[in-house]
């Protein structure tokens, strides 16, 4: 095992390392050795990958022969996988567990199963969650810091969680049955009550003996995360030494100067532990020093180098069981769910494909599962999106996955009837040719005259730019009443077509984001199966065609 942990910090690349020194008292306790704070972020349920849990065991194992040792995750940990999906959580708690983290704060994700069920998995935790900002009613949930002491010298540290979490997981889980908002994280405008709620944590820490204060943070660097990005955050506050920083899974490693005009050091870690973070705390001189240890091979560092340790061993106790697992049968269909031609063969006798051109009944069953889940006006699943068939009879976690095997995640925006004909005549433009782009619907039906030519347009990119001529689609209905061209309507889809721009729909990118990546397609189409339907997918999704919600007009009138 020496042998193993060597030759992983061997390969170790220290990348960005920031350095401050803070002076202590003569008098004053000293650490009789460095003190290690390694973090993670974002890990998404990536145990196996990058350094994974057993490479972050190995480092924490070897760095602890001459150092204190702190291990601390930022958030984002139980969400990402199957092996946190099909668990809700769980097989991620006992990991974590295993690994021995000493302090954790919630991620937005932390949020994707409900608020019961992660409460419910924070209790099962043997490390604490803290947050100075995540609140029901103006109460606090957790501690908003923690102490910990080495040779003496008390050490703080202060959780704070993005306010956008509300948004980027499920709104309703922070609200009543009566639909009103029990859940925060002192959100505001102005950004005032994230800062407040900050400064009072440090302050207390600082009162109550602290050294040194380190802000654990999921809050990252994006613009539209603002007022709440870490720069927001450390310039509105005094008293912060290092802030460590997770949720938009960059690899920054920045100096800027805080309120008092002091420098903070602000470290992130990327994410599934391609990177483990680290401050070091120098005993000798009290000098701050932030860097990352990062992985980039494609494979793994347990798996090339072999590494064994109890992370190793509860890894797969848990991907083990998580095979198990997606074995179980979880619903019924009473009908064969199709992405293909019933009835026509190619030349090789092979059956046709047409879940890229043509609607089908597991395209309605997948479209109706994200309306259903997200309560919005209409919903579209990319053709591209839906990879295999299901056979009637029993239906197990493992079939679902195969429809969904990508890990794209629920997003709601605000779009006009403009933006989505547009993507219904982009998403159609090959017809009767195939499109990975084509949509199937739910909330709304649709014609494509196919003897109209396309003349959807896109840049050099594939990206689409316009129609310039008529419209293919025609007769939009909108639960029955013909779509408004400049109404606004809600749209349910994934991050990578209402964020990112996938498969070319770049026309949703600026819209008002109302639900932000709430959960896992899978889990959506889970959810719908074994809750909405009961358990049963019966005759309404009978005819392998569809419900008539697309209809090809081959011919002109």
């Amino acid at each position: 095992m020496k042998r193993i942990t060597a030759l992983v910090l061997a390969v170790l690349m220290l990348a960005g390392t920031l350095g401050l020194t803070a002076w202590a008292d003569d008098d004053a306790p000293q650490m009789k050795k460095d003190l290690v704070v390694l973090f993670t972020s974002d890990v998404h349920c990536g145990i196996d990958q990058g350094f994974g849990y057993a490479g972050l065991v190995a480092i924490r194992d070897n760095l602890k022969k001459t150092n204190h040792v702190l291990l601390v995750d930022n958030g984002d940990a139980i969400q990402g996988e199957p092996v946190g999906t099909m668990t809700t959580g769980d097989a991620i708690i006992t990991l974590m567990n295993s690994v021995g983290y000493d302090i954790a704060i919630p991620g937005n994700h932390e949020f994707d199963y409900g608020m019961d069920r992660f409460l419910e998995l924070a209790k099962k935790a043997r490390f604490p969650y803290i947050s100075c900002n995540f609140n029901k009613e103006g109460e606090l949930v957790f501690e908003p810091y923690v102490i910990k002491e080495f040779d003496g010298v008390k050490v703080a540290f202060v959780g704070v969680t993005t306010p956008k979490t509300i948004t980027s997981s499920t709104p309703k889980y922070f609200q009543d049955d009566a639909g009103n908002y029990i859940y925060g994280f002192m959100q505001d405008d102005t950004g005032e009550g994230v800062y407040n709620a900050v400064q009072t944590a440090v302050d207390a820490a600082r009162e109550n003996g602290a050294r040194y204060v380190v802000a654990l943070g999921h809050v990252g660097n994006e613009e539209t995360c603002a007022p709440w990005t870490y720069a927001d955050i450390i310039a509105n506050t005094t008293g912060i030494d290092a802030f460590l920083d997770g949720h938009s899974h960059d690899t920054d490693q920045v100096t800027m100067k805080n309120k008092d005009g002091v420098d903070v050091l602000r470290s992130a870690c990327g994410t599934k532990l391609g990177g483990v973070g680290w401050l070091k705390i120098e005993a000798a001189t009290g000098k701050l020093t932030t860097g990352l240890y990062t992985w980039d091979n494609a494979v793994s560092a347990p798996e090339l180098l072999g590494i064994q340790n109890n992370a190793s061993q509860a890894v797969k106790a848990a991907t083990t069981a998580l095979n198990q697992k997606l074995g179980q049968k979880v619903a019924k269909s009473a009908v064969d769910l199709t992405i293909y031609d019933p009835e026509a063969v190619d030349q090789s006798g092979k059956p046709i494909r047409i879940v890229r051109n043509a609607e089908t009944n597991l395209g309605d069953l997948c479209a109706d599962a994200y309306r259903d889940q997200s309560g919005a006006d209409i919903a579209f699943v990319n053709g591209g999106g839906v990879r295999t068939s299901l056979k009637a009879g029993d239906i197990t976690l493992g079939d679902i996955l195969k429809v969904h095997p990508f890990g794209n995640a629920m997003c709601v925006v605000e779009a006009t009837g403009q933006q989505i004909l547009d993507a219904l005549e982009f998403g159609a433009r090959n017809v009767p040719g195939e499109n990975g782009g084509f949509l199937q619907v739910s909330g709304l039906t649709y014609e494509i005259h196919t003897y109209i030519e396309s003349t959807a347009t896109t840049d050099s990119n594939g990206m689409f730019t316009g129609v310039t001529g008529e419209y293919r689609v025609k007769n939009v209905m909108v639960d029955g009443k013909p779509l408004e061209l400049d109404k606004v309507y809600t749209l349910a889809s994934h991050n990578y077509m209402l964020k990112n721009g996938g498969d070319g729909f770049n026309m949703f990118m600026d819209c008002k984001l109302l639900v932000d990546e709430s959960m896992l397609d899978n889990q959506v189409l889970i959810n719908y199966i074994s809750g909405t339907l009961e358990g049963v997918i019966g005759q309404e999704y009978a005819d392998p065609y569809g419900q008539g919600r697309i209809v090809a007009v081959e011919t002109a009138p």
